[in-house]
């Protein structure tokens, strides 16, 4: 089979992030609301005469067997029993560490396109078991709809929030996710928010303080996008991000600020464009 080109795994932003209280387990219990952007990494697959899962394209400082994208191969590999083996090659447009959700979107991309091209004829929610052990972000990207998160955000339902342009900025730092959830004035007790509270400006993200105490260059970029819109942190950052409800306003503002900074204009999608090339092969 020839190479089948540009399965995307479009970037995620955090719209609002609350951490509600943690589990006996010490995992923090969260809620936030995913929107998907137009801004994507993509991947490429081609079949192998053996049954070997290999990368063609190792991400600097990630050996393979932990890379997300092969341990999605591997899972569905074990979980069926196929005797396929597949090369990946991926293009990495998104930058680690971002709070973007690029390795889960990447595995997410994964098991929906080898599950659809090796006709596993698994359903979503036996892709969303195998999603959540590889990352608690991975089951978003699987069902490809913008949606309010609880738990550690694996509890997803639907929602549809305005579409508007985003200017994304990236910091030339990595956050290091397990620092910030340990920081101890990191806030954990916010109430619980609804669905409504968010649909009428709920917007926080209670790890802004720490990111911004811990790395002046994600503050410096959160103040450097003050000056032209409301600037949130996804995720745990590094990237930062403001909506504006016009492209050629984002651009203008992404010009001014492109002297500085790596930016990226992107549009709001409550929709992933993995389900429209899913939808190509039915």
């Amino acid at each position: 089979m020839t190479e089948l080109e540009n399965w995307p795994a479009p970037a995620k932003l955090n719209l609002m992030l609350r951490i509600v209280g943690r589990r006996p387990d010490g995992y923090h219990l969260l809620q936030t609301v995913f929107q998907f952007v137009d801004w994507a990494d993509s991947l490429h697959f081609r079949w192998r005469d053996d049954d070997q899962v290999v990368l063609a394209t190792p991400l600097p400082g990630v050996p393979p067997d932990r890379d997300l994208t092969v341990r999605a191969a591997r899972a569905l590999q074990r979980l069926t029993g196929v005797r396929r083996g597949v090369e990946i090659r991926l293009d990495k447009r998104l930058p680690m560490g971002g709070g973007l959700g690029g390795g889960s979107s990447d595995a997410a991309t994964v098991l929906v396109a080898l599950n659809a091209l090796w006709g596993l004829g698994l359903s979503e929610t036996a892709l969303l078991e195998v999603g959540v052990e590889l990352g608690a972000d991975v089951p978003v990207f699987i069902k490809g709809v913008a949606a309010w998160a609880e738990g550690v955000g694996e509890r997803l339902t639907p929602v549809e929030p305005p579409q508007p342009w985003y200017v994304i900025l990236v910091p030339p730092c990595e956050v290091a996710t397990a620092a910030v959830f340990g920081a101890e004035d990191l806030t954990r007790n916010s109430p619980p928010a609804k669905i409504s509270d968010f649909l009428a400006g709920l917007c926080g993200n209670d790890f802004l303080p720490v990111v911004r105490r811990l790395y002046p260059q994600v503050d410096a970029a959160l103040a450097d996008l003050a000056r032209h819109g409301q600037p949130r942190l996804t995720g745990t950052g590094a990237c930062v991000y403001a909506a504006f409800p016009e492209r050629d306003r984002a651009e203008a503002v992404a010009a001014a600020l492109a002297r500085r900074w790596r930016v990226q204009v992107a549009r709001g999608l409550n929709r992933s464009p993995l389900l429209d090339k899913l939808a190509q092969l039915r």
